[in-house]
């Protein structure tokens, strides 16, 4: 993150903008680690450790990947939303 200093209050910006970048890199790495713990737990582990995503998830989540939010069925936009609702104290106005 690129900031230059130049008065206090830039300062007080600075801690500010720094706080919020970590909580939310925190927020975030916790909603990958829950996701990828959601996606190993519905593969299957062959001999060599390999996970195989099951057909039928893989052509779900591509049907999910290309589908704008606002084409997606109301259960998988709350779910987009009970996701954003993990940072949104720290983001709304």
């Amino acid at each position: 993150m690129e900031f230059q200093i130049n008065n206090e209050s830039d300062v007080v910006d600075f801690i500010d903008d720094t706080t919020l970048m970590e909580k939310l890199a925190d927020i975030e790495h916790q909603r990958w680690s829950d996701w990828q713990s959601y996606v190993h737990s519905k593969c299957k582990r062959d001999a060599e450790g390999n996970l195989i995503i099951p057909a039928e998830l893989v052509k779900h989540w591509e049907y999910q990947i290309s589908t704008s939010y606002a084409n997606l069925s109301e259960e998988d936009k709350q779910k987009d939303r009970d996701q954003v609702m993990r940072y949104w104290d720290l983001i709304k106005p």
